[in-house]
């Protein structure tokens, strides 16, 4: 498959315009001459142990959801596009993935927060959400016990704890969670990590690079717990 029609798909998914303006979505590496690609890697972040290993797996393109702001030269070999905040805000991206993930329907959104109208207890939403992520770790500086309204955003959206809670959220699901923001927070935070919250989101890139193989790429969180 020509890579240009790989961008075209994945473009059409998620439009290169709902991309913040700071953000560098689209091709961090395109390579010269090398457009047809018989073989993919997927991965959260490009690195250069995924380089490595998408050169020993012989692909022709690595595909990524954390964009690339510097390119080392020895990347220059290979064929590097970038989804990031335009999948994070589109419908069925990366935050809808991951509630998706937790059999959960979204109810409403707000730019790239989305609410989920349920009734459960804290207790059983912790139960829930150690199905992805065991290590996850929360604020209930309030002891709240029940939650109706729980806002999302996959990746780091601790910013949006005031916009969850005039959205009328009770909690908030997210990653990077701060002390300050932590010990402030007058709703539930739930941190279950930014690779955590976004690694789902690859089965949805590959469900569109259909005609092309798939390898994911061997990464994983840098936090040991």
């Amino acid at each position: 498959m020509d890579k240009y029609e790989i961008s075209r798909k994945i473009e059409e998914f998620a439009p290169s315009e709902l991309a913040e303006d700071w953000d560098c979505s689209g091709w961090g590496v395109d390579v010269k001459g090398r457009n047809e690609i018989h073989k993919a890697m997927l991965c959260l972040t490009v690195t250069e142990d995924v380089v490595n290993q998408a050169r020993k797996s012989g692909c022709d393109l690595i595909v990524s959801h954390h964009p690339l702001f510097y390119v080392p030269l020895e990347w220059g070999d290979m064929n590097i596009y970038s989804a990031h905040t335009n999948l994070d805000r589109t419908k069925g991206g990366t935050t809808d993935t991951l509630i998706r993930s937790l059999g959960l329907i979204v109810s409403g959104e707000d730019d790239f927060l989305r609410y989920v109208d349920c009734e459960i207890s804290v207790e059983d939403f912790i139960k829930k959400l150690r199905q992805i992520s065991p290590n996850m770790r929360y604020v209930n500086n309030f002891d709240r016990k029940m939650l109706n309204r729980i806002a999302f955003c996959a990746g780091s959206g601790s910013e949006f704890i005031n916009t969850a809670k005039e959205g009328g959220a009770e909690a908030l699901v997210t990653g990077d969670l701060k002390f300050h923001t932590a010990l402030d927070s007058d709703i539930v935070v739930f941190d279950i990590g930014h690779f955590e919250s976004e690694i789902l989101v690859l089965r949805v890139l590959a469900s569109l690079l259909r005609g092309v193989q798939i390898i994911y790429a061997q990464e994983q969180s840098p936090f040991i717990y």
